[in-house]
């Protein structure tokens, strides 16, 4: 089997899962087909943003069916489905890479996604254990895991984490979402050093600097509390989107802030791990490149300044794919931004929400509720869909959809 059909494979895929996922919601809560569809889908994707007014009166089988969903999608669909079914082969490589996730743990693929799967399964127990010991009930342990190791963010509760009010639940929370936005093949050299390897892999370093660093600066310049901030920021670079605020109060929060967490959630975290968005490697890719360019204008002509990430030298070919894929990515954000605005939404709380679709974050100002204009429901829908599956397989997929209706 060829990429590309990998890559319409995992497409379909996640699209009839949100659509199987849609309809359960629906008739097990009465909510339109539409609001069954977006909720499943923000679920699977790890987008996190609830189209119910009211989480808390929903059945414990729907909370759950959406803290499970979350928990699939973070390793995504056809990866869970292949890594325990699929024989190791071409096939098998070819789907796992479609998904978005070319780092290689084991020389086999099969192997690769059983340990993946492995060490998934072990957060998600600690997470649990953790919870339990901070005071939270059992149900809400194992749906708010769920929840915060895939970087989904979709919590059962109206308040989100924020319901509990306990500094001890939100650090535990913050450490799932950096642990969820790390790169599986990190974790896995963690295991095997024995932590020796963490401060060796740049994507971490690099994502602990940044939230370290902004929420540094923004306590000075705003004064919010502390762990308020420090768990706003941790989520939005880890495209979690779970809050400790209500939407309400954080569209209050001076625009600057917004601004800066529109730019974390444009980042992501680290590449080959659940979360969305652009994702640190590509960013650190985008940054030297530029730096490369600026070096050469005032360097003699005719030299030659390589990229090297971690020791390893970056192709042109790779420099190229990621600005097309940043180019891309941008595009399309400014497309629904359009659309957004011209069924008369803010401009700037769209951009906000438009950001945190295609990143697949979920935090909100205000704009993602179920009053939502059902054209802009749909949109949204394909934003969260594109951006889970890093845009080229559904171009692919489009692609081969109109070769067919042109014979």
């Amino acid at each position: 089997m060829k990429l590309k059909h990998g890559m319409m494979i995992s497409s379909i895929a996640w699209m009839w899962a949100g659509i199987v996922g849609g309809v359960v919601i629906s008739l097990a809560t009465g909510t339109d087909f539409l609001n069954g569809i977006f909720e499943s889908t923000s679920a699977l994707t790890g987008t996190g943003i609830t189209m119910f007014d009211n989480v808390e009166i929903l059945p414990h089988s729907i909370l759950f069916f959406r803290a499970f969903e979350q928990w699939v999608g973070g390793l995504g669909v056809v990866v869970m489905v292949i890594g325990v079914l699929t024989r190791p082969g071409t096939a098998t490589a070819k789907l796992y890479q479609s998904e978005a996730r070319e780092e290689r743990l084991k020389p086999s693929v099969k192997t690769t996604l059983k340990k993946t799967i492995e060490i998934y399964l072990i957060y998600t127990i600690a997470g649990i254990i953790l919870y339990l010991l901070a005071g939270m009930p059992t149900f809400d342990s194992i749906c708010n895991t769920f929840c915060m190791i895939a970087t989904g963010g979709m919590s059962i509760k109206n308040a989100n984490i924020g319901y509990y009010h306990n500094d001890l639940i939100y650090l535990i929370s913050i450490v799932l979402m950096i642990l969820g936005a790390t790169s599986f093949l990190a974790h896995y050299k963690i295991i095997k050093t024995k932590g020796k390897s963490l401060i060796q892999d740049l994507q971490f370093k690099t994502l602990i600097c940044i939230i370290t660093f902004v929420t540094i600066i923004l306590y000075l310049a705003s004064h919010i509390v502390p762990i308020d901030l420090l768990f706003t920021v941790t989520s939005s670079i880890t495209t979690t989107g779970a809050n400790v605020q209500l939407a309400s109060t954080m569209a209050g929060w001076p625009s600057f802030i917004l601004v800066i967490l529109m730019i974390l959630m444009l980042m992501g975290g680290s590449s080959g791990s659940t979360v969305g968005a652009i994702k640190l490697y590509r960013v650190i890719t985008y940054v030297k490149a530029i730096y490369r360019h600026i070096k050469e204008i005032l360097s003699p002509d005719g030299r030659v300044i390589p990229i090297k990430i971690s020791g390893r030298r970056v192709s042109e070919k790779e420099i190229g794919k990621t600005g097309n894929f940043i180019t891309l990515y941008l595009v399309i954000i400014a497309i629904t931004w359009i659309i957004f605005c011209f069924y008369g939404y803010p401009p700037f709380d769209s951009l906000f929400s438009i950001i945190s679709l295609q990143g697949n974050n979920g935090l909100d100002i205000g704009v993602l509720n179920n009053t939502l204009n059902p054209v802009l429901k749909i949109v949204s829908v394909l934003n969260m869909w594109v951006g889970r599956l890093e845009i080229y397989p559904v171009l692919v997929l489009f692609r081969a959809i109109f070769e067919i209706f042109k014979k």
